[in-house]
């Protein structure tokens, strides 16, 4: 087939489909503008509503999901948390930060903060942090108070 008609038409067909959608976010801003108004979450978001539709309907095939699909599976135990872990992990954490130098805490996770500010290597801070027995979240809430958090996109302000 390479190099006949019908490849050729649907090779320029498919270069087509491209530039124009290149074109239609040059016509939102460029890729950046695009993102910020949520266009890039949309047509993801477009996409996989499409491509579950087309799993559903078996327009489209997952061996073992949607055709073929082994009646004899084994489903696996979920695990079940015995509500008591959560309370005990609660008591350690508290006794934990009773027992730690918070001050050398705060120490370091204002370190960790200076350190986000710049362009330094943010491992040695953290690294610090957790030698001093700062806390998953605290480490995270320091990275949260420089860097902030990720938000989506609204998707209906895209076009």
């Amino acid at each position: 087939l390479a190099g006949s008609y019908y490849v050729e038409s649907l090779t320029n067909a498919i270069e087509k489909q491209a530039w124009d959608y290149i074109e239609q976010i040059d016509a939102l801003g460029g890729s950046v503008r695009a993102i910020e108004r949520g266009f890039m979450q949309a047509e993801i978001e477009q996409a996989a509503y499409e491509y579950q539709h087309a799993l559903e309907e078996q327009r489209a095939v997952v061996v073992g999901v949607n055709r073929f699909v082994s009646e004899n599976e084994a489903h696996p135990n979920l695990l079940r948390v015995d509500p008591t872990v959560g309370k005990r992990q609660v008591a350690k954490l508290a006794d934990l930060r009773q027992r730690r130098d918070n001050q050398l805490v705060q120490q370091t996770l204002t370190a960790l903060e200076e350190g986000a500010t710049s362009t330094a290597n943010l491992l040695p801070f953290i690294i610090a942090a957790v030698e001093a027995y700062a806390t998953l979240g605290e480490i995270s809430d320091a990275m949260r108070h420089v860097f902030g958090e990720q938000h989506e996109f609204p998707t209906s302000n895209t076009q």
